[in-house]
């Protein structure tokens, strides 16, 4: 497996893909004996290679499903969500204990939330949009800072 692709260029372009770490292919793993355990009674010559294919249809859904955060071109893309970085107000780094307390009880239910449980870090983005519900985007990202960077350099140009 290959690390999250990170590209931060002069013009303000960010982009990073929210992939899975190499652990939960490794958990994933489990789904080749359960298959196999169920299928057995019925066909035994079947039960491997039909865990195993249903280990790649598993792995490959992880990986196409990833979303990716982008600045680019003066908008903030999260997953399907996007949002001009004009309207993006204060941006707060979040480590693993204030990200729990972000996206725990008493936040915002009306807050944009972009998580992936296998990265402990991110951001919470003021929205200053008045046509906006959302008072804040929080957002998963294994490099909190450079997104940041990248967010306050787009606001600049």
């Amino acid at each position: 497996m290959t690390r999250d692709p990170i590209t931060v260029t002069p013009t303000t372009t960010y982009r990073e893909r929210l992939l899975p770490g190499v652990s939960l292919f490794i958990a994933l793993v489990l789904v080749i004996p359960a298959v196999a355990l169920v299928l057995t009674p019925i066909n035994a010559q079947w039960a491997i290679p039909t865990g195993v294919a249903v280990y790649v249809i598993l792995a490959v859904t992880f990986l196409l499903l990833s979303p990716s955060i982008t600045v680019e071109n003066g908008r903030l893309v999260a997953g399907r969500a996007e949002i001009p970085v004009a309207l993006l107000g204060d941006i707060e780094l979040l480590g693993a204990e204030r990200l729990k307390a972000a996206i725990g009880p008493g936040s915002d239910a009306r807050n944009y939330l972009l998580l992936r449980g296998w990265i402990h870090r991110g951001v919470r983005i003021a929205n200053v949009d008045p046509a906006d519900p959302a008072p804040h985007w929080i957002l998963t990202s294994r490099h909190p800072q450079k997104l940041a960077d990248a967010i306050t350099a787009a606001r600049a140009e």
